[in-house]
């Protein structure tokens, strides 16, 4: 709970002198009603007598109340401006047709993607995106803190979401998009794919040149191995279909690309190789962001000031009612 006028809270600092006030002043009558008080040490006090103070302490305490009601109690949190430090990321995943060959477990893009899970999982501080390209390129989540939600983006990815093909150039144009108003420090891409560029309408090396001008790092990983591979498809007219795909990877293009951008390149034959790539990529430098949420507050004075009234009321029905038919 916090106070929107917190200030009204000195209020309280008048309590005090009042009961204080008051207490000297009954000490004062009692003194004038009774010299001497010898007298009267063994009579009972009546029962108006005992109930004496209450109205006071009844109206202390709405007092009391009614001053916290005025500081305006709310519950909830505000805007806070969190600095942390990070950096931000925007994975760019291959989802062509050759991204099903099986000779990762249990499949190419299922091990990338088990890869990037991980990655993020032991992400804190970073923003991170999605990108999945194969003839062409989208971005499937924007830049996020929010880890889960980009962990149920990158769950159902599948190949053929985007027509087949290899647009490495319009992948990192795309990166290079949504990382160059970025204040962060640091800003990289890292691209996944297991083949050659033969799409898009961006050259690869285009692309590069691009990310270096907005010093923009790409770090590139070239997965599986080449060779003719046989994958499952689904085929409009016959069905479930198996059909041989070839696996080529351009090396010396993703090295290319890395080298300008002052990046890395990594060459991952298995799932323990490329999860380990992520782990390097994972001990990358460290910049500061600032991350503002924004939360609604819930006024909360009602409750003080509506108990506050019931004193009040309960004070005048015990010194109208109650004290004066209370015999003396």
């Amino acid at each position: 709970m916090r106070f929107a006028d917190p200030y009204l809270l000195l209020l309280f600092l008048l309590l005090p002198p009042w009961i204080y006030i008051y207490l000297r002043r009954r000490r004062q009558a009692m003194a004038i009603i009774f010299p001497s008080l010898d007298a009267i040490r063994e009579i009972s006090p009546p029962a108006g007598a005992r109930l004496a103070h209450l109205p006071f302490i009844l109206r202390m305490l709405a007092v009391a109340l009614f001053i916290t009601a005025l500081a305006r109690p709310q519950t909830g949190a505000g805007m806070q401006e969190i600095k942390t430090q990070g950096i931000d990321i925007m994975l760019a995943l291959d989802t062509s047709t050759s991204m099903d060959i099986m000779d990762m477990a249990p499949s190419r893009i299922e091990a990338a993607k088990s890869a990037m899970l991980r990655f993020i999982g032991n992400r804190k501080n970073d923003r991170i995106g999605l990108i999945i390209f194969a003839g062409t390129s989208f971005t499937k989540c924007p830049l996020t803190l929010d880890y889960g939600v980009l962990a149920s983006f990158i769950k159902p990815v599948t190949s053929g979401m985007v027509e087949d093909g290899t647009a490495i150039g319009m992948a990192i144009a795309n990166g290079v998009n949504r990382l160059k108003d970025s204040k962060a420090k640091s800003r990289i891409i890292v691209l996944l794919t297991d083949g050659m560029n033969n799409r898009g309408l961006i050259d690869p090396m285009t692309a590069t040149e691009l990310a270096a001008g907005e010093k923009i790092k790409v770090y590139t990983i070239g997965v599986g191995s080449r060779g003719l591979f046989y994958v499952q498809m689904d085929h409009p007219v016959f069905g479930r279909q198996t059909v041989p795909v070839q696996s080529d990877i351009d090396d010396e293009l993703l090295k290319k690309i890395a080298a300008k951008t002052g990046g890395a390149y990594f060459a991952a034959k298995d799932e323990r190789e490329l999860a380990r790539i992520y782990e390097a990529i994972d001990r990358l430098e460290k910049s500061e962001l600032k991350s503002k949420i924004y939360y609604e507050y819930t006024e909360q004075f009602a409750p003080f000031a509506m108990l506050g009234l019931l004193l009040i009321s309960v004070e005048a029905l015990v010194s109208k009612k109650i004290l004066r038919s209370l015999p003396e």
